[in-house]
């Protein structure tokens, strides 16, 4: 299993750059932050800083979408930090949530991310594909390489996982939900002729290592209601059908609204529906040996990747406890 560590690009930029060159020291290989930038800062900026103080790390964003930018757009910052560094960034990405809604537009549809990853790959590793009804080519690209991993619920989103996706990034580290999630993901892989092996499967969830579980649980509870924005959409749309497990749905129903002012940080109040069972089933919380626990049994499930959301009041504890303790134990 391969690590990474989720920041967001709060400023000032270069304790983003520091965290991330720290997380490369402790032994993580992947960097990752929000991509939501009215929110938080430029992340593509920061990226080409974060490259130039590491070795090896793979960068990118969890997640950008379809529409805060042209895809050319994307796939040009991708290509350029890849020339510059040697193809070390992989491309997040899912319909929008934050980046979207904080400017009143809606997430993309299905479709139109369907051909945002078939555009940003082609045109990030130098082939010609149709743009705006036009041809397209980056002209400057040489042996470009970009992955694309999908972000992912619902069941029409995780087929697209599997038919189109190199990686899957699923934003829970419950067990039961990843064995279903990634088992739909293969079969679409295999109904569509690809090799379900060869998709990266990310699980990406807040963790926060030591003794005092209800402390954890209140600086962690913000991902439940960050998750619940994702959930909210599957529930209008398959509603109680089955389509999607009660595992999943059924924390949401005392949702009222959400607070984009303070996504993804402890203390936002649009979380208080989220229960403690779903902080304890979403997280990684406690001391070193459950967070093993825990990973050994996503391991277990066909998890290939754990992307650590590192944001809560004890940060440098954890990233160093996983680097000491974890990391060479899973």
């Amino acid at each position: 299993m391969d690590f990474g560590v989720v920041l967001q690009t709060d400023p000032p930029a270069r304790e983003v750059v520091a965290g991330l060159k720290a997380a490369e020291d402790c032994g993580f290989r992947y960097g990752w932050t929000f991509d939501s930038c009215v929110l938080w800062q430029e992340p593509f900026v920061i990226y080409s800083q974060v490259l130039a103080a590491t070795r090896e790390l793979v960068v990118g964003p969890m997640v950008t979408n379809p529409g805060t930018r042209d895809w050319s757009v994307t796939a040009s910052l991708f290509a350029t930090l890849n020339d510059m560094f040697g193809n070390r960034t992989v491309c997040g990405i899912g319909r929008g949530d934050s980046a979207r809604r904080v400017i009143g537009q809606r997430p993309a549809s299905l479709a139109t991310l369907g051909r945002a990853m078939t555009v940003i790959k082609e045109l990030a590793e130098g082939r010609e594909v149709e743009h705006h009804g036009t041809p397209v080519r980056i002209p400057w690209v040489r042996d470009g390489k970009l992955e694309v991993w999908m972000a992912a619920y619902g069941p029409r989103a995780l087929k697209l996982v599997g038919e189109q996706a190199d990686g899957f990034i699923l934003q829970t580290a419950d067990p039961d939900i990843a064995r279903w999630t990634i088992g739909s993901v293969r079969e679409a892989a295999k109904a569509a002729g690809r090799d379900p092996s060869s998709i990266t499967m990310c699980v990406a969830a807040p963790a926060y290592v030591g003794p005092d579980l209800a402390h954890q649980r209140e600086q962690l509870r913000w991902f439940g209601g960050m998750v619940g924005n994702h959930v909210a959409d599957l529930v209008a749309r398959y509603g109680d059908s089955g389509a999607v497990p009660a595992a999943l749905t059924d924390y949401i129903k005392d949702r009222e609204g959400y607070d984009y002012s303070h996504h993804g940080r402890a203390g936002n109040r649009s979380t208080d529906f989220v229960p403690d069972s779903i902080v304890d089933r979403f997280c990684l919380l406690g001391p070193v040996s459950a967070h093993v626990d825990r990973l050994q049994e996503l391991r277990e499930v066909g998890v290939d990747n754990f992307a650590l959301y590192l944001m809560h009041d004890d940060k440098d504890k954890t990233l160093v406890s996983y680097g000491d303790d974890v990391i060479g134990r899973v």
